[in-house]
């Protein structure tokens, strides 16, 4: 087992955040706030994910993964690369000069293979100083560039600050894909949240391949939300209920949706998530 610490911080965005809002004013503060509030979450979900990691063994990082045809080590190695694309992500939005995340897809795959067979202490140290290379740009970052669009992999457009929303996401589906006892049951609910509302809101709004759904995660009408292509004129959607986890669980492909019910028959195939 190796031993690990969380990662020692010397900057605060606590209080960049509250000094931004009170020089900017409440509308400008709340997007600080947003921004502040899923990078302190990156770094508390890293500190989780580098004390879980370290309780690994070098045999351990050779097994495979919940992702098909990826080791733990695998997953290990896009998460520091991850990191470093997403500082060049936020360098382009603080310099204005296009960075882009990976120099292509087959050199981001090669890195990936290439570092997958590291020793543990390799990756936990890799994993680390990626880390604090993403708080340290995010902490840079001044907040009038906060609203400065840039290109994700795949040609998405995204302001700059949602990017640690971003690679809260990865650090921590990619925590669950690991296998090593960290499940879609174990995620903060106030991520959980915010995942669904990026699925259900944008990511699967309107897409022809998802048929309109409806899901449920309580009794209210407050607690229903729909997403999927337009029903057609009488068409019903189709209900999927459960816990947000769940639902979160099955629209990444992190769960086959045990634990949800669907009373209009079989839950229906989602695409991958690209």
């Amino acid at each position: 087992m190796q031993h690990t610490e969380p990662i020692a911080r010397t900057f605060d965005l606590r209080a960049a955040g509250a000094d931004f809002t009170r020089s900017c004013g409440a509308d400008y503060g709340r997007v600080m706030t947003d921004y502040v509030r899923d990078a302190l979450a990156v770094q508390e979900a890293t500190d989780r994910l580098l004390t879980a990691v370290a309780a690994l063994d070098d045999a351990s990082l050779v097994n495979p993964s919940q992702l098909p045809g990826w080791t733990r080590g695998h997953v290990l190695a896009h998460l520091a690369r991850n990191a470093d694309a997403l500082v060049n992500l936020v360098t382009w939005a603080r310099t204005g000069q296009e960075t882009p995340m990976y120099a292509d897809a087959q050199t981001r795959d090669a890195e990936i293979r290439r570092d997958a067979a590291r020793p543990l202490a390799v990756h936990l140290d890799d994993l680390r100083t990626s880390a604090t290379r993403f708080d340290a740009a995010a902490t840079a970052l001044p907040p009038e560039r906060l609203p400065y669009e840039v290109t994700l992999r795949g040609g998405v457009r995204e302001p700059a600050g949602g990017l640690p929303l971003r690679r809260l996401a990865e650090v921590e589906l990619h925590h669950v894909d690991l296998g090593i006892g960290y499940t879609v049951a174990d995620l903060p609910a106030t991520f959980v949240e915010s995942q669904l509302t990026v699925l259900i809101g944008t990511r699967f709004a309107g897409r022809p391949d998802i048929p309109p759904l409806r899901l449920a995660t309580g009794p209210g009408d407050g607690d229903v939300r729909h997403t999927g292509r337009p029903a057609a004129p009488g068409e019903s959607p189709v209900t999927v209920a459960g816990s947000p986890a769940a639902l979160l669980g099955w629209l990444t492909g992190r769960t086959d949706g045990s634990g949800l019910s669907c009373p209009n028959g079989p839950l229906p195939v989602l695409p991958a998530l690209g």
